[in-house]
């Protein structure tokens, strides 16, 4: 029991993380209230967070984003309605991907095989030219090749090389792009 209270009082983040988590909740409002055609706000506001965002990026306003700094988007890339980006880790999503709506990049977990469950930030790398269709889970660590495409409702816990697709919880690989 004691690991686990010693984990609740670690200190997980620094004191400008905190801060800056702090102001980013205050902007979200923000974020979330800008008309839907109003990309290049919600871009620079992202931006203004420390987000490195490339050009020609379509961000809808219902997106949930956990950690602004921790994101490397590259251009011409769409996340869409809903869509979670939980970048307790980097998470960088490489030009002309689409990101669908409901989609969920989970760049955290925590270590099981520690009784404490400390809090591990684990990177997302998704290739360009990717589609992670609508309603799909990107676990913690994964990298996803260029030019994929993860089927709806997929569940991705291992790296997926380029140019595959495929579906399915787990997901598995149906065939490669060719």
């Amino acid at each position: 029991m004691m690991d686990v209270t010693q984990n609740r009082a670690a200190q997980k983040w620094t004191r400008q993380e905190k801060m800056g988590r702090v102001l980013w909740a205050m902007a979200r409002p923000v974020f979330r209230l800008t008309p839907r055609p109003l990309w290049i706000l919600r871009v620079w506001l992202l931006r203004l967070f420390g987000a490195k965002i490339g050009s020609e990026v379509h961000i809808y306003p219902t997106v949930r984003i956990t950690i602004p700094w921790n994101l490397n988007i590259g251009e011409q890339v769409a996340i869409g309605e809903h869509a979670i980006l939980y970048a307790l880790g980097p998470i960088t999503i490489g030009p002309r991907t689409v990101i669908s709506q409901y989609s969920h990049l989970c760049a955290g977990t925590h270590d099981y095989r520690d009784p404490a469950f400390p809090l591990l930030k684990t990177p997302i790398e998704i290739g360009a030219d990717v589609w992670v269709c609508a309603q799909s889970f990107i676990g913690p660590g994964v990298v996803i090749g260029d030019s994929s495409i993860i089927g709806a409702c997929s569940v991705v816990m291992k790296n997926v090389g380029p140019r595959l697709v495929g579906h399915g919880n787990p997901f598995q690989t149906l065939k490669s792009r060719d």
